[in-house]
């Protein structure tokens, strides 16, 4: 096991990415805090995880009101003592043009994507900080280096997080606090299931990745674990690409 006796909280952790990222640390020996705003989603996760002999709890929360931090934090140190790992999952995407862009668009996107997550990183890093060392992880997408068709606030919102992540990587690596973040390309997921089930526009992806298949949530789950581990001590303010080659092309 390679996260034996940490305590991690993954948020959007009922489905897809962070449903898988939760299973994953599980099996790897650590406590795993589900944070949904969907608790039936959640409650499932938990039920896996317990199956196993693992341990996690659940709390029904939206990332986007900063208010709820604090909430989700003392659950999490009343239940399991501490904090080690942080997982920013949490995310939405709209598809809209930009010269249909709505106000209630960009905040409900900005509002999950990056300000929720960047409130909550600092919270969590205060935890961090006293307890002497942590890891945090954002989960954005290869579109925070190569924009989105009709999706221009999603793609500004990841390549927030790219910033975010490395702004904070500086400023925490003196509490040995290691920060970094995972960019997945075409993961088939919830967000994207009905846009793909088009034969059509899922052969016209497929063509765009080297390795010619799309990529499935357990394959961003070995590099959240290397992320989460010892293992990346040394490493800080980095984004990994998991897209199986898209980028190259």
């Amino acid at each position: 096991m390679r996260l034996p006796g940490r305590v991690a909280l993954v948020t959007g952790a009922g489905k897809g990415i962070g449903r898988a990222i939760a299973l994953g640390f599980a099996r790897e020996g650590a406590a795993v805090v589900l944070a949904d705003r969907c608790s039936e989603a959640a409650h499932d996760v938990l039920q896996h995880i317990r199956k196993g002999g693992g341990k996690a709890l659940t709390v029904e929360v939206d990332v986007s009101e900063i208010v709820e931090h604090d909430r989700l934090l003392e659950v999490t140190l009343r239940e399991f003592g501490s904090l080690n790992i942080l997982v920013n999952n949490a995310g939405v995407e709209f598809h809209e043009s930009v010269l249909q862009a709505r106000p209630e668009t960009w905040e409900r996107t900005i509002g999950v994507n990056i300000r929720g997550a960047y409130f909550l990183s600092c919270k969590a890093a205060s935890l961090m900080a006293r307890a002497g060392s942590g890891k945090i992880i954002s989960i954005s997408s290869v579109h925070d280096a190569q924009p989105l068709q009709e999706r221009a606030i999603y793609s500004i919102s990841k390549g927030g997080v790219t910033m975010m992540t490395k702004a904070l990587a500086l400023e925490l690596a003196e509490h040995r606090i290691q920060v970094n973040a995972i960019s997945p390309g075409a993961i088939l997921t919830d967000m994207n299931r009905e846009h793909l089930s088009d034969l059509t526009k899922r052969e016209r992806l497929i063509s765009r990745i080297p390795l010619r298949r799309l990529g499935e949530p357990d394959d961003i789950v070995g590099a959240a674990v290397f992320l989460a581990s010892s293992e990346s001590d040394y490493v800080t303010g980095t984004t990994i690409y998991v897209d199986g080659g898209m980028l190259l092309q």
